[in-house]
């Protein structure tokens, strides 16, 4: 997926004219005395920038990129080299104290783990943050997220681009205006993994590239010796690093479910996964939540609703009206149905491309903030609406729709399907209490039991396995899970009162 929206170096620039309009024309509103002219230009800082932080800062370009951070520097090279008036570091740290007074906002697009930390930084030096999905790595990360961000009172957004396009507006303006009545179940899925996954740890330890700071990829992980299957890229496909297929893109195709529904905090979940292991999320999986009824909007009810989510290959059950031959996963990322008391919408990933399954076309008013030019699941527009944001003082501020009070408490929706993948060895329906991060019905006597390590062979033409598992404590792996502890020598803001 980053391959293919990398064209807007080559095609978008010139096209659509995006680093020649000015920010306020970019949001779609006209802003008076919050709005800083079009040359009063942002110092960006990027951390993260060998993979998804390339093409976000290309889409920040408008803006002065001063600094630059990657722990990886081969990796980072192609954009040092788009940027090369920027600063370089490997220590995201050292860029603070080094450039912390000139900067005005962050990006940050390193792997999941280590979004928090950088972010909460950032936040509490009062600067603008730009942070890719998944938000954090942990449910704790994003509440500590969401209310820092609250209290520092800066322009905030997550990487999901989708969430900036017109497509899920116009999904959220027909379902409030009750076009396909109430909606009681909801079925989600993507075509991710698309790196490996259910993965044993290697045995091998490799000599650590001369351009790379293992210890500063590792962050506040805990420990391991270094092995190319780790990074680039392949760092989603392991619990420590990343969060798997769900994290990935959970934050893209829930988008519009979790917008249109008025959803906050599930109160049960479940999920079930081809085999599962200490160390890396499964090949598919399969995740409900349920979430209990939600203040009636004035057009149309808000009932309880389960949501399912699939990936891996699987996919729900096709409905009736949808005709044969139609590919459910239509843009090739991933989709959404909303199964209504009147009829059924089908969208793409992040919401583009609604459609009823009955073919009748709801005729609808405007009625939310469209963002001129995010018709497509580019980059670029996402982008500079946060620019836009940053640059309008707080108490005339025009938030981003995926800033952190909205992205926060998402965010956390996605980890607790994370977490029904990871707890399903309890076999059980779990309960949530999400004002409080707590599952209730988890006792400290329950042992959770997971693979550590699953081979097979035929010998002599007869097959061998050999599964070995380990008893872990549930409600302290869940707390874990939750809560992450991290290594000697990092540590998180305090949680804001």
């Amino acid at each position: 997926m980053t391959t293919r929206r990398l064209f807007l170096k080559n095609s978008l620039l010139t096209t659509a004219g995006l680093t020649v309009l000015p920010s306020h024309v970019i949001s779609g509103i006209k802003h008076s005395a919050a709005y800083k002219a079009p040359s009063d230009k942002l110092n960006i800082a990027g951390i993260g920038i060998g993979g998804k932080g390339h093409p976000n800062l290309v889409g920040m370009n408008t803006e002065n990129i001063v600094g630059l951070c990657d722990v990886d520097w081969k990796y980072a090279d192609n954009c040092f080299r788009e940027f090369p008036k920027a600063k370089r570091y490997k220590d995201w740290r050292r860029m603070f104290d080094e450039m912390g007074k000139t900067i005005d906002g962050v990006m940050i697009s390193t792997p999941d783990h280590t979004h928090a930390i950088i972010a909460a930084t950032a936040l509490t030096m009062d600067k603008h943050v730009y942070c890719q999905k998944p938000l954090t790595h942990s449910i704790y990360e994003s509440r500590l997220l969401t209310k820092l961000a609250q209290k520092h009172k800066v322009s905030t957004q997550m990487g999901n681009q989708g969430n900036s396009g017109d497509g899920v507006r116009q999904l959220c303006e027909w379902i409030c205006n009750g076009e396909i009545g109430e909606v009681r179940e909801v079925h989600a899925w993507t075509n991710r993994p698309i790196w490996p996954q259910g993965l044993q740890r290697p045995t091998k330890e490799m000599e650590i590239p001369k351009t790379l700071d293992w210890d500063l990829f590792i962050g506040p992980a805990q420990y391991r010796p270094y092995n190319d299957v780790y990074t680039p890229w392949n760092w989603r496909g392991w619990w420590d690093f990343g969060t798997g297929a769900f994290g990935d893109m959970a934050c893209h195709v829930l988008d519009p479910v979790y917008q249109a529904l008025k959803l906050k905090y599930p109160t049960k979940i479940q999920g079930s996964s081809s085999p599962i292991n200490t160390e890396s999320p499964p090949q598919t999986e399969k995740v409900e939540f349920r979430f209990p009824a939600r203040d009636n909007l004035p057009k149309v009810t808000m009932p309880e609703v389960s949501v399912h989510w699939y990936d891996g290959g699987l996919m729900p059950d096709r409905p009736d009206l949808l005709p044969d031959g139609t590919d459910l996963m239509g843009d090739g990322l991933g989709g959404c149905l909303f199964v209504g008391s009147r009829d059924t919408l089908l969208c793409d990933c992040g919401g583009f491309n609604p459609r009823l399954l009955s073919s009748r076309v709801p005729n609808v008013p405007q009625s939310l903030r469209r963002i001129p030019g995010a018709t497509g699941y580019f980059d670029g527009f996402h982008e500079q609406d946060w620019i836009r944001a940053c640059k309008e003082s707080p108490e005339n501020r025009i938030e981003t729709s995926s800033n952190f009070a909205y992205s926060g408490p998402f965010n956390e929706m996605v980890l607790l399907g994370v977490m029904a993948i990871r707890l399903q060895g309890l076999k059980k329906i779990l309960q949530w209490d999400g004002e409080n991060m707590a599952f209730t019905n988890i006792s400290p006597s329950e042992e959770l039991q997971i693979i550590t390590e699953n081979s097979f062979k035929v010998v002599d033409g007869h097959p061998h396995f050999d599964e070995k598992t380990k008893n872990f404590n549930a409600l302290a792996e869940a707390k874990e899970y939750i809560q992450h502890t991290y290594r000697q020598g990092w540590s998180l803001p305090d949680m804001p009162k």
